[in-house]
């Protein structure tokens, strides 16, 4: 067994781990503020790499600036989406809302295509350094910066959700939103806030996965990829996302290791976190930390 590799690999699904934990917060962030899982969450991914991608290289623009200018275009984006969009949408089935986020994954897409291009485009270099060497192993900046950040993000998730006022409302409105009416919180604004945070959260994502691996439309399947690991820690778990994420991270490097050393299957990495998905769903549908719902029939 090739013990440096499989370190190697555990270490990368650590760090990987930890930004798939941000992504599924911000599934879980629209889900407790509005009851809605929104499957166009991997092209808030694709749109916030693309958009940083062109401040950089068509506008020149450094790359701190150009990041900031990213989660300030990301966060109007996701509150014009919410208003748009989703909130003609509020009182109807939930079916119906789920099949709006479909169609607004599928056009986000295609529009991204149209103006960008289906061609993977490298990030312009941000670090002079390679590589980073680690007790003897070599992790990419980019992978550092976004451990770095994500952990801050969580951080930041925790504090605001415990103890900011907007926290207490978007807690209370995922309660009983007409409670938290009565109470004068603003469900709308709720609601816009809630999108608005997970677009900016995701874009982040987005531009440390194009820096790593290049920019293109396969970063939208990031969302999917996300989605077992909120569905292992409960799909209205901060703390759930978080632990969902890291196991999801460590379990795919896993897999390839298994798979490049033994199997050679060669697309473990790809299924194995869905073979977490069917299980968790038959053996706990809750997930981990998720709240089990108990109704009277």
């Amino acid at each position: 067994m090739n013990g440096e590799l499989l370190f190697q690999l555990l270490l990368n699904g650590v760090i990987v781990g930890t930004l798939y934990g941000v992504v599924a917060m911000c599934f879980v962030l629209i889900y407790k503020s509005t009851q809605v899982v929104n499957f166009a969450q991997g092209e808030f991914l694709l749109i916030g790499a693309w958009v940083c991608f062109s401040l950089l290289t068509d506008f020149q623009l450094p790359f701190v600036l150009g990041f900031l200018f990213t989660l300030v275009f990301m966060m109007a984006f996701g509150v014009l989406l919410q208003v748009v969009v989703l909130r003609p949408m509020i009182g109807e089935p939930i079916i119906s809302v789920i099949m709006v986020t479909i169609g607004l994954s599928i056009f986000l897409r295609a529009l991204v295509n149209w103006v960008f291009g289906q061609s993977a485009r490298s990030f312009p270099k941000i670090f002079e350094a390679q590589s980073v060497d680690i007790a003897g192993l070599n992790v990419e900046p980019a992978y550092l910066m976004s451990f770095a950040i994500s952990i801050i993000i969580m951080i930041g998730f925790y504090y605001f959700f415990r103890y900011s006022r907007h926290g207490l409302a978007m807690r209370a409105t995922a309660f009983d939103q007409q409670a938290a009416q009565s109470l004068g919180i603003s469900v709308k604004r709720v609601f816009a806030m809630a999108w608005a945070i997970s677009a900016m959260v995701s874009a982040l994502a987005g531009v440390v996965m194009g820096m790593v691996n290049g920019v293109s439309s396969a970063l939208s399947f990031v969302g999917i990829k996300v989605f077992p690991a909120v569905i292992l820690g409960g799909l209205d778990s901060i703390v759930g996302a978080i632990v969902g994420g890291l196991i999801i991270g460590v379990l795919e490097n896993g897999a390839e290791f298994v798979d490049g050393q033994y199997l050679h299957w060669g697309n473990m990495l790809t299924i194995a976190p869905f073979w977490v998905l069917i299980a968790i769903l038959v053996i706990k549908p809750y997930g981990l930390f998720g709240t089990k719902k108990i109704e009277r029939v």
